[in-house]
């Protein structure tokens, strides 16, 4: 067969579907880039605090007026909901969704007991008069913590849905779309906690 002919021939062929530029589902690849901008934000907050702090010495004292055993105990509220997202996904892939929408629910519970936990101390703090402008550092502490347990509430919100959505047998592919964003926020929370409440 000519080069002419076979050009013809393989004109006439249909044309394969072009391969997708990458494998990685489309909803983990859109999470990964929202948590990337999220990254910089709050990356951007813990470089500048810590930068102040290293001029500002006499910031512990005002750490000391933290209330430290709120934070450790949020700290194992929200480990413990980063377990329960684990098992929700380990759930969905051996196709039990109703342990899946029990783990979520969980979640969910630790999820509003930090909230709760949160809201005490800025009660507590505010009672003391340690409001967002009586300092630099409770401006900082105010604005990344305040910050942090925004994207709490919006974890939630949409571990809720999802939740809803898997006790209906619907998208249970989305328990690890939630599941990574979860995981982002418990980190976040590591490095707030010390720098906050245990810096010394």
């Amino acid at each position: 067969m000519s080069v002419t002919a076979t050009a013809h021939a393989a004109a006439l062929e249909p044309e394969a579907p072009a391969e997708a530029a990458t494998t990685v589902p489309t909803g983990r690849l859109g999470i990964w880039w929202f948590l990337a901008s999220e990254i910089v934000i709050f990356g951007g907050l813990i470089t500048t605090y810590v930068l102040f702090r290293m001029r500002h010495p006499e910031w512990s004292e005002m750490a000391a007026h933290t209330i430290t055993a709120a934070g450790a105990i949020n700290t194992f509220v929200l480990l413990t909901s980063s377990l329960m997202v684990v098992l929700a996904h380990q759930a969905v892939e051996r196709g039990n969704l109703k342990v899946a929408s029990a783990a979520l629910l969980q979640t969910i519970f630790c999820g509003a007991i930090f909230v709760g936990i949160k809201a005490f101390e800025y009660g507590s703090e505010v009672g003391e008069g340690f409001t967002p402008v009586s300092g630099l550092f409770w401006s900082f502490y105010y604005l990344m913590t305040g910050l942090h347990a925004l994207h709490v509430i919006g974890g939630i919100f949409a571990i809720l849905a999802v939740q809803q959505a898997v006790s209906q047998g619907r998208t249970p592919h989305r328990v690890e779309i939630v599941g990574i964003y979860w995981h982002f926020v418990d980190v976040v929370w590591i490095f707030l906690f010390p720098l906050l409440y245990l810096s010394s």
